[in-house]
């Protein structure tokens, strides 16, 4: 029995039953089904892992790797997880839902040789290198072996799909919106990265059985997966439910060459420029798209098109792109305060203005008023 990782895991054992009562507890949503789902999984997955690190496994022996085929089902609902939650139009289909299965069946397949072919005392005698048969010992650990590259490259598929998701979606909003930090799920994209080192570790925690080799990090791997696992607990029961309007209803697809006529394009954009000159809608830290084409009375795809083959930008950047020559000439013309500054010309995240303000200028707003104080002088 491993009493530290033990702790470690019952830790977590509680805390994914916290959370699980937690999302019970929320308004009937798909984003919130879905996230009981993976948290279901991940339970199923750290009661595996517990009844090892216990010892549990000596008085359950025929449960020892059942946790393998669910774990598969991770990556799956995670990307349906980012659907129900970032996607406007959620459309997973039973052939989806399908396809998903086929990881744990070919885990359970792969399976078959060790969990029918050894009695329960052979499996025990595995655990220890004085009781274990070779033979059984190499088919128990390429068994295990063939499922995690299983679980690897199926998991890795669904990523990337998540992945896919994420970027779709915040691009919608930039198509669409001038403040995105709300609605973005920028945390989705982090914790995305940190389940996969995560579960890549697992791959490699074979590496020491196979060669020898000892990599004492692996040993702080429950640590590091206990952490990830808070983390996006934490984060996903915190995350509001985005309506349609939240996730930006899809723009269509700006074709390679412009519908409109270069007249009307060059039309549009002056009347662009010059309401934003002229009645500062970009001071609107709440203007999107659909405001912006009340103003000028222009479609809202007229002026996506617009933005992307005549000005060869985005609403988002084109709209902070006005906020930010605004917060530049503040800076260089008053003494008032950074975060005043910001609100006035629109930005309602301190984060998003010094990223965006960085992005356009390379300096932060500090640095820049400094820069241009010792030009003055």
């Amino acid at each position: 029995m491993d009493v530290l990782d033990t702790v470690v895991y019952s830790s977590m054992w509680g805390v994914i039953l916290l959370a699980l009562v937690q999302a019970v507890s929320k308004p009937k949503q798909p984003q919130t089904t879905y996230l009981i789902v993976l948290l279901l999984l991940l339970l199923i997955h750290v009661s595996g892992e517990l009844i090892i690190y216990s010892g549990a496994y000596q008085y359950f022996p025929a449960l020892v790797g059942m946790q393998m085929p669910v774990r598969i089902l991770l990556g799956p609902a995670l990307f349906f997880y980012a659907c129900a939650t970032m996607s406007p139009t959620l459309s997973i289909s039973k052939k989806s839902y399908a396809f998903a299965m086929i990881g744990p069946v070919v885990a359970i397949l792969v399976m078959l040789p060790f969990v029918t072919g050894f009695t329960s005392e052979e499996k025990l005698a595995l655990a220890d290198p004085a009781t274990r048969n070779p033979e059984h010992f190499k088919i128990a650990l390429y068994t295990c072996i063939a499922n995690m590259v299983v679980f690897m490259a199926f998991n890795a598929i669904y990523f990337f799909k998540a992945l896919q998701v994420h970027v779709k979606h915040r691009q919608q909003l930039m198509d669409r919106f001038s403040e995105i930090q709300s609605r973005s799920l920028d945390w989705f994209r982090v914790m995305l990265a940190l389940w996969g080192i995560v579960w890549l570790c697992y791959a490699l925690s074979y590496i020491p059985t196979l060669t020898g080799w000892k990599l004492p990090w692996l040993d702080l791997l429950p640590f590091f997966e206990a952490f990830v696992l808070i983390a996006f607990a934490q984060l996903a029961l915190n995350q509001p439910i985005l309506t349609k309007a939240d996730k930006g209803p899809p723009v269509p697809e700006q074709p390679r060459s412009a519908t409109l006529n270069q007249d009307r394009m060059d039309a549009i954009s002056v009347e662009l420029k010059n309401v934003m000159h002229e009645k500062q809608l970009f001071m609107d830290e709440e203007l999107s798209l659909n405001k912006l084409s009340k103003a000028i009375g222009v479609s809202e795809n007229h002026i996506s098109e617009t933005l992307s083959q005549k000005l060869k930008t985005n609403f988002f950047q084109f709209v902070n792109g006005y906020r930010i020559a605004a917060a530049e000439k503040l800076l260089q013309e008053t003494d008032k305060r950074i975060s005043t500054i910001q609100y006035e010309v629109g930005f309602n995240s301190k984060s998003t203005f010094n990223t965006a303000f960085k992005k356009s200028t390379g300096l932060t707003p500090s640095l820049y008023r400094k820069k241009s104080a010792l030009v003055t002088q």
